[in-house]
């Protein structure tokens, strides 16, 4: 099990301003796990004992509609902490994560994470710009819900995908989504989101293989009205 004060991971998040003893503290008492794809992590409603660090993987965080759908909020990556919102506003956690392949996430007990927030005000400052910028990507989705097209939103996403987490060897957009999922992020049904991606593939702006896609003409994605 790597430490804390020797594992990369932390000069991606919040951790990184932590002293050397705090993360040697933290790195005592931390527990480390592996979650297979499809594995529910925590779900909406449930009472956190902490946060975990993203050492590997990628999960979707969602949040249950009123009509009984699940819409996902945003995709977590390695080096990002899960529920740290929760315990500090001291509530349940308000999104369900769910594993998209396999990961591996430490676990950091809530107590641990409260001291250093109380002692150290770089750490404290670190999480609050996390939160504000959280703020800020979620005021942009409000927007690009109001003003673009369902059209607009799947190619935006598509682009999302490709220059965040990149492809694999064959080209492929290394983030598998079922269409439900895509249909979930950017707000419409599935029928819609699998439709419009058809029109994608028909125009030569993507190809697919199964439930994989590959961009073919990222600047016509682009250009979608």
């Amino acid at each position: 099990m790597s430490r804390c004060e020797q594992c990369i991971i932390r000069e991606f998040n919040t951790l990184k301003a932590l002293t050397k003893e705090e993360l040697i503290r933290i790195s005592g008492c931390k527990t480390s796990k592996t979650v297979k794809k499809g594995e529910i992590i925590f779900e909406e409603g449930d009472t956190l004992n902490g946060v975990y660090c993203v050492k590997d993987g990628i999960c979707k965080m969602s949040k249950l509609s009123a009509n009984g759908k699940d819409q996902i909020v945003k995709l977590i990556v390695k080096g990002d902490l899960m529920g740290k919102n929760s315990i500090i506003r001291e509530e349940s956690a308000n999104l369900t994560a769910v594993a998209l392949n396999d990961m591996e996430v430490c676990f950091i007990p809530k107590q641990e994470i409260m001291n250093d927030l109380k002692k150290n005000p770089n750490f404290s400052m670190e999480v609050l710009k996390k939160m504000t910028n959280d703020l800020k990507t979620s005021e942009n989705i409000i927007v690009n819900m109001a003003q673009k097209s369902v059209k607009q939103r799947l190619a935006d996403l598509l682009i999302y995908i490709h220059d965040s987490f990149g492809v694999d060897e064959n080209g492929f957009l290394k983030i598998v989504l079922s269409r439900e999922d895509y249909a979930n992020v950017v707000g419409t049904a599935t029928e819609s989101a699998i439709r419009i991606l058809s029109q994608f593939k028909k125009a030569g702006y993507i190809s697919t293989e199964g439930k994989q896609i590959k961009i073919e003409r990222i600047q016509k994605l682009k250009l979608i009205e």
